[in-house]
C-alpha cells in the first residue's frame, strides 16, 4: 500500500470513528481513539518526499476526515431541507454537502497545523494536539455565529465521571481530555518519535543485557501512561463528585410539568388543526397541574397563534395560571411592530406568572441558520424555496431572566443550548435553573433528537444546575446538576411529565470563569506556530 493510500486510510478511520462517538448509532468509547489515526498519518517518517510531507496533503487528510465526521453526525439536515424547506432532494443534499464542507475545514485546519508543528519539532509536537484540537472548536463556535454541534466533548456527556470535568472547563476541557489520549497513542505509534536506546558499554555484564531496551521502552510508553494516570485520576475524583451530588440537597425545591404535545410540522402548520392542537396543550396542562405541578412549560413554538396577538386564547392561559397559581412558560412566535407598516418577527419564550400577568418575554438570540434564516441569501440563488419557505426571523439581543415566584430562571431556544457561553450569561445573570425548549419535530426519527438531549445536558454539569427540557416530538427530561438525567420521554408520544428540580445558587469554576480552557489553548497554539514559522525563516 502506497503511503499516500495508507493516510487517507488512516483518515477515512478517524473520520469514522468520530462520527460514531456520538448518539444515536455510536458509542463514546470510541471518541478516545478517534484522532490517532489522522494523527499518524500527519507524522510522516523522515524517509518521505517532500510532496508526501507537505501541508497541502495535510490539508485533504483534515478534510477528508472531516467530510466523513459531519456527514456521519448531521446527515439529517437534508431530511429537514428536503421535507419542511421545500427543495428538490438534489438540491438539499447540495446545501447540506456545503455546509459539511465548511464544517471539515476545522479538521482540515487542525491538521495544516499539527503537521507544521511536527515538520518543526518532530513526534513530540503531538503532545500539543489536545489544545490545537479545541482551538478550532472554538473557532467552530463563534466564526460565522458558529455551529458548535457535536464537539468532541460531547460524546462523554453519559459517561459520568469523565464528563463532571466540565464542571472545570466547560465542555471544551472535556474535549482537550479524550484528544489527550489519541495523541499520546500517535506519539507510540509514530515513526521516530522516541531517542535510541542508551549507549552501552563494549562488554555488558550479564546484568545489563535487555535494560537499554527497557528503557527505550519505558521513554516510548511513557506519554499514554501519564495521560491514562491523569485520565484515572479526573476519572475518579468525577465519580466521587456526583456520588456525593451535595447540590441536590441544596435550594428550594419545584415540581416542574414539562408538556409534550408531539405535534408533527405538517399538522403544526395546518390552520384547521390549530384549536385541536391548543386545546391538547390545554388538556395536558390541567394533567399536569392536578399530579402537582408548580411550573409548567410548553415547548418552542408551541402556540398556534401569537401569544398576545390572539386575544382569546391567550386569555385561556392566563386563567389557567391564575386559577392554579402555577406559571407557565410558552414558547409562541412574537412579532414586533415599526414605524408605518415595518415589523420584524422573534421566536419568543413567554412566562405567564402565578397571578396571570405577563412575567416577560426571552426573545432567541441565535437562530438557526436555514431554519429561521438564510445566510448569504443572493449566493444561495439555487436554494429559493428554501427561502421562501423560512421565516425571516430578527435575533434576540439581551439574555432576559424570566421570574418564577422569588426565583430567576432562564430559557434557551432550541439549538441555542448549545452554545456554552450563552448559558453561562444567564448564570452570571442570576439564573437559579436552566429551561430549554425546542419543536425538534423537524428532525424526524434521526440522530438529532438524540444528539441535542445530551448536548444540552452537558449544560447542567457546567452550571451546576437543573436543566429542564420541553420538546415538542421529544427528548423531554429533567436533569441534575451532574449530568445524571432523572426523568425524560421517548421521541413522537404525547407526554406529560412531572418531576422534582431545584432553583440553586451556587456556582462552578467554570460558570465564573468560562472557556478559560479554550482561550489558552488558542493562544498555545498560535505561539507554536509563531515559533516554528519563526524558526524556519531563520534557517
Amino acid at each position: 500500500m502506497s503511503s499516500r493510500v495508507y493516510d487517507f486510510a488512516l483518515a477515512a478511520a478517524s473520520g469514522v470513528l468520530l462520527a460514531l462517538s456520538f448518539p444515536k448509532f455510536g458509542h463514546p468509547s470510541l471518541a478516545w481513539v478517534a484522532l490517532a489515526p489522522l494523527l499518524v498519518a500527519l507524522t510522516p517518517p523522515a524517509r518521505l518526499s517532500s510532496r508526501d510531507r507537505s501541508l497541502r496533503r495535510a490539508l485533504l487528510l483534515g478534510l477528508f476526515t472531516g467530510i466523513i465526521y459531519f456527514t456521519g453526525t448531521l446527515y439529517w439536515i437534508t431530511l429537514v431541507m428536503a421535507v419542511y424547506g421545500g427543495l428538490q432532494q438534489w438540491v438539499a443534499v447540495l446545501v447540506n454537502a456545503a455546509l459539511i464542507a465548511y464544517l471539515a475545514l476545522f479538521p482540515a485546519v487542525f491538521a495544516i497545523v499539527m503537521r507544521r508543528l511536527v515538520l518543526a519539532y518532530g513526534p513530540r509536537a503531538l503532545a500539543a494536539a489536545p489544545a490545537v484540537w479545541v482551538a478550532t472548536e472554538l473557532g467552530r463556535t463563534h466564526v460565522f455565529t458558529g455551529f458548535p454541534w457535536v464537539l468532541l466533548g460531547y460524546s462523554q456527556t453519559t459517561v459520568l465521571p469523565v464528563a463532571q470535568f466540565a464542571s472545570i472547563f466547560g465542555v471544551y476541557g472535556v474535549s482537550m481530555l479524550v484528544a489527550s489520549v489519541s495523541a499520546a497513542l500517535a506519539m507510540v505509534m509514530a515513526d521516530g518519535a522516541p531517542e535510541g536506546p542508551p549507549r552501552v558499554r563494549a562488554r555488558p555484564e550479564r546484568s545489563d543485557v535487555g535494560r537499554p531496551f527497557r528503557a527505550a521502552t519505558a521513554i516510548r510508553f511513557a506519554p499514554i501512561v501519564i495521560v491514562l494516570v491523569v485520565l484515572a485520576g479526573i476519572a475518579a475524583w468525577g465519580a466521587r463528585r456526583a456520588s456525593a451530588a451535595a447540590w441536590t440537597r441544596e435550594g428550594e425545591a419545584i415540581r416542574v410539568g414539562l408538556i409534550q404535545g408531539n405535534i408533527d410540522q405538517a399538522v403544526k402548520r395546518n390552520e384547521s388543526h390549530a384549536n385541536a392542537i391548543f386545546q391538547g396543550y390545554i388538556s395536558k396542562t390541567r394533567e399536569a397541574l392536578q399530579r402537582g405541578a408548580e411550573f409548567v412549560i410548553w415547548p418552542e413554538s408551541s402556540t398556534p397563534f401569537m401569544f398576545g396577538e390572539d386575544v382569546d386564547a391567550s386569555s385561556q392561559i392566563r386563567m389557567l395560571a391564575r386559577q392554579a397559581q402555577v406559571p407557565i412558560l410558552v414558547g409562541s412566535d412574537q412579532v414586533e411592530r415599526g414605524p408605518g407598516a415595518s415589523f420584524k418577527y422573534y421566536n419568543s419564550a413567554f412566562l405567564v406568572r402565578a397571578d396571570g400577568t405577563s412575567g416577560t418575554a426571552y426573545r432567541k438570540m441565535h437562530l438557526v441558520p436555514f431554519g429561521e434564516y438564510v445566510p448569504l441569501k443572493r449566493l444561495l440563488f439555487f436554494a429559493a424555496p428554501l427561502v421562501e419557505a423560512v421565516s425571516d426571523f430578527s435575533a434576540g439581543e439581551e439574555a432576559v431572566l424570566l421570574p418564577v415566584g422569588n426565583h430567576m430562571v432562564s430559557t434557551a431556544i432550541c439549538y441555542e443550548v448549545v452554545y456554552p457561553d450563552l448559558v453561562r450569561q444567564f448564570v452570571v445573570g442570576g439564573s437559579e435553573m436552566l429551561t430549554t425548549i425546542t419543536n425538534d419535530a423537524w428532525f424526524g426519527a434521526t440522530s438529532a433528537p438524540y444528539q441535542h438531549f445530551e448536548q444540552a445536558s452537558m449544560r447542567a454539569i457546567e452550571e451546576g444546575r437543573y436543566l429542564v427540557r420541553s420538546a415538542n416530538t421529544g427528548v423531554s427530561g429533567i436533569v441534575d446538576p451532574y449530568g445524571r438525567v432523572l426523568e425524560r420521554t421517548d421521541i413522537f408520544q404525547a407526554a406529560v411529565l412531572v418531576g422534582e428540580a431545584r432553583f440553586l445558587r451556587t456556582s462552578t469554576y467554570y460558570s465564573r470563569h468560562g472557556d478559560v480552557i479554550a482561550y489558552a489553548s488558542t493562544v498555545v497554539t498560535a505561539l507554536l506556530l509563531l515559533i516554528a514559522v519563526g524558526n524556519r525563516f531563520r534557517r
